[in-house]
């Protein structure tokens, strides 16, 4: 078991944006040719990737802090289960919200949930389906 100042300090160095499955999906569309800004804050939910001139936007979302239905998303934590369920619920209704915000704006948008990049084909072929259509 974990010390609670020991959760604390793992759960403070918990990156929010630069994560690996973000950096991997920015590295696999910049060899693709695609050009696009980070973290665009005058947009809902600060995009990860942001593809102004199409108008269109890129979520890459971690499985178990976005409530993914896969098997590491659908895993509840032992301890402090029901902080963890509501943390994860407000999450997915947040964004939610945005995804309706963004396409009320005109934009599109895609997530790309973390345990997909396993297939890197398809998700080239993804990415290519949703930039260029």
């Amino acid at each position: 078991m974990v010390v609670d100042a020991k959760r604390s300090e793992i759960m403070r160095a918990v990156k929010g944006r630069d994560t690996a499955p973000e950096m991997l999906v920015r590295r696999l569309l910049f060899g693709m040719g695609y050009r696009y800004r980070l973290h665009r804050t005058d947009l809902p939910g600060k995009p990860d990737l942001a593809f102004i001139g199409r108008r269109k936007v890129i979520f890459v979302h971690g499985c178990f802090w976005h409530g993914h239905d896969c098997a590491r998303g659908a895993r509840v934590p032992k301890q402090n289960a029901d902080y963890w369920t509501g943390k994860i619920a407000r999450n997915k209704a947040r964004d939610m919200a945005n995804l309706d915000k963004l396409d009320a704006l005109g934009w599109g948008s895609l997530v790309i949930w973390e345990c997909e990049l396993k297939n890197t084909e398809r998700l080239r072929q993804q990415l290519t389906t949703f930039l260029d259509g």
